[in-house]
């Protein structure tokens, strides 16, 4: 059974997410403001939280952001907003997925499902990564290029987290969107443009001339020693 925190100021949808959650045979934890979710997380320990963006008290990404200081548990964000930066925000923030409302519930549910697998892998940390001046810790998430150390955002970690797995080899553009932001997002390719062009700007000595986070035009990307 799998403990989850279901953050939401409309009780509405509070109760229709708890009956279906519970029926899947997950505990139930509520909360309706940002500064409960906080405490309901610190208190409950929860193996993942579900979090709408509009709470009365807190920015539901500031919440994000102080879940993610505490814990990489697996976050799936619900919000009205429709906009591609809020999205992004959420997403770089270190949500795991994001679904904007009205959602179906069949569709949430599946959501959570492999919200809840990919937190299980993401727990097997793949080994440090040591190359010509590049440390990527992934157990502690430590990141350090030539003696100094570089901040990546939870959303970096797993895709260089993903592409550690299978060191050295080519992960399909496909299979790499579905493993970090989840299965809808699989033909969203500009977001691995955007995102390992950042990285690379963190972690290579030359980001015109990547030697770690290695482009296969029109296969995918690898990460190579």
């Amino acid at each position: 059974m799998s403990r989850i925190l279901v953050v939401d100021d409309d009780s509405v949808l509070q109760r229709t997410l708890r009956i279906n959650l519970r029926a899947r045979g997950h505990e139930v934890l509520l909360a309706g403001t940002g500064e409960e979710a906080v405490s309901g997380f610190v208190t409950g320990q929860p193996d993942l939280v579900i979090l709408d963006l509009g709470l009365p008290d807190l920015d539901g990404v500031e919440v994000l952001r102080r879940l993610r200081r505490r814990s990489s548990v697996p976050v799936i964000v619900l919000s009205a907003r429709q906009q591609a930066d809020d999205k992004v925000e959420a997403l770089d923030e270190g949500a795991d997925d994001y679904v904007s409302k009205p959602f179906s519930i069949d569709e949430l549910m599946a959501r959570v499902r492999v919200a809840l697998r990919r937190g299980t892998v993401e727990a097997e940390a793949p080994e440090p990564l040591r190359s010509e001046g590049l440390v990527l810790d992934f157990g502690a998430h430590a990141a350090s290029r030539d003696g100094e150390s570089v901040h990546l955002t939870p959303t970096e970690w797993r895709l260089l987290a993903e592409l550690a797995r299978h060191l050295g080899s080519v992960v399909p553009h496909g299979d790499l969107l579905k493993a970090v932001w989840g299965p809808s997002y699989s033909r969203e390719h500009h977001y691995l443009r955007v995102y390992a062009n950042q990285i690379r700007r963190k972690i290579e000595t030359d980001p015109a001339r990547p030697r770690h986070l290695v482009n296969e035009p029109g296969l995918g990307y690898r990460l190579s020693p």
